[in-house]
C-alpha cells in the first residue's frame, strides 16, 4: 500500500505539472482555480487523507488565515477554494512542490529583505482590492497540533488597505478515534521527504477545516486584527488562550515598519 500511495503521488505531481506547464497559459482564472481545487483534492485522496469541510457561507473577497500544521494546509484550503499563499521563498526549492506553488500562484517572500517584503505586500493590496483570494498563516512557521503560536500583525495591513475582512478558519488532521493525528506534524528538523513518507505510512488521517466568523477591518489596526484572529481560531480548535502557552505575541513587540518578513509559512 505504501509503495503504491508513493508511485501515485510522483505521477500526480508529474500530472499537475503538466497541467500548469501546457494547459494553464490557456486557461482562464476560473478554469485555473477548478483544475487547483481537483488536483488538490485528489492528492489529498492519494496521500489516504479524508477531507471535511465546514464552510457553510460564502468565502468573501477577503484575506485568509489560518493556523499552521503542516505542507498539507495549503492543500486543503486550495480543495475549498484555491488561493494565493504567501510562503517563504525557501519552499521554492523543495521538488516538484516548489515549481507547482509558484505555477499557482505562490507569492514568495525573502527572509531578511525589507525591499521584497515592501513590494510583495502591495501585490497583496492589489490582488485582494482585484478580487483574488490571498491566504497566509500569520503564526509564521508550523506548530504541533494541540499548539497555536502567536499571530504576527503586519500582513494583516493588507486587509486594512484593501478594505477587506479577514477570513479566519481552523486547522486539525484528525485519527480515527478523533484524537489529533501525529503523523501530520511537520515541525522542528523534519524535512519534506520525511514528512510525505511519515504521511503516506499513516493511516485513518482526516483534514477537517471550519469556516469561521469573518473579522471586519475598518477602523483596525493590525495588532488588533493578529490578536484578534488568534482568539478565533483557538475557539474554533476547542482552545481557550489561557490554555495556550503564555508567550508574548510578536504583535505586542514589532515596531511600526514594512511587514515582518519572518511571518510567513514554513
Amino acid at each position: 500500500m505504501f509503495v503504491f500511495r508513493l508511485l501515485r503521488l510522483i505521477a500526480h505531481l508529474f500530472k499537475g505539472m503538466a497541467v500548469c506547464a501546457f494547459l494553464f497559459p490557456f486557461t482562464s482564472a476560473k478554469g485555473q482555480e477548478a483544475h487547483i481545487r481537483r488536483w488538490s483534492r485528489k492528492l489529498l485522496r492519494i496521500c489516504g487523507i479524508a477531507i471535511r469541510i465546514d464552510s457553510p457561507q460564502p468565502i468573501p473577497r477577503s484575506l485568509l488565515v489560518a493556523n499552521h500544521i503542516s505542507w498539507l494546509d495549503i492543500f486543503v484550503v486550495n480543495s475549498l477554494q484555491p488561493c494565493r499563499f504567501v510562503a517563504k521563498s525557501d519552499i521554492r526549492g523543495w521538488p516538484l512542490i516548489g515549481w507547482l506553488c509558484a505555477k499557482t500562484g505562490t507569492i514568495f517572500i525573502s527572509r531578511g529583505k525589507a525591499s521584497d517584503v515592501r513590494r510583495i505586500f502591495k501585490g497583496l493590496v492589489e490582488s485582494i482590492e482585484k478580487g483574488e483570494h490571498v491566504a497566509f498563516f500569520p503564526e509564521g512557521t508550523t506548530a504541533p497540533q494541540g499548539t497555536l503560536l502567536p499571530f504576527h500583525a503586519n500582513l494583516f495591513e493588507a486587509a486594512i488597505d484593501a478594505k477587506a475582512p479577514v477570513q479566519p478558519y481552523a486547522l486539525r488532521y484528525t485519527a480515527r478515534d478523533g484524537s489529533l493525528h501525529p503523523a501530520a506534524n511537520f515541525i522542528g528538523e523534519t524535512t519534506i521527504v520525511e514528512s510525505i513518507l511519515a504521511i503516506l505510512k499513516a493511516d485513518g488521517m482526516t483534514a477537517e477545516l471550519k469556516q469561521l466568523p469573518l473579522i471586519p477591518t475598518e477602523g483596525a489596526h493590525r495588532r488588533d486584527l493578529a490578536r484578534s484572529a488568534r482568539a478565533v481560531v483557538a475557539a474554533g480548535l476547542g482552545y481557550s488562550l489561557e490554555e495556550l502557552s503564555p508567550v508574548s505575541s510578536p504583535a505586542d513587540s514589532q515596531p511600526e515598519t514594512a511587514p515582518d518578513p519572518q511571518a510567513v509559512p514554513r
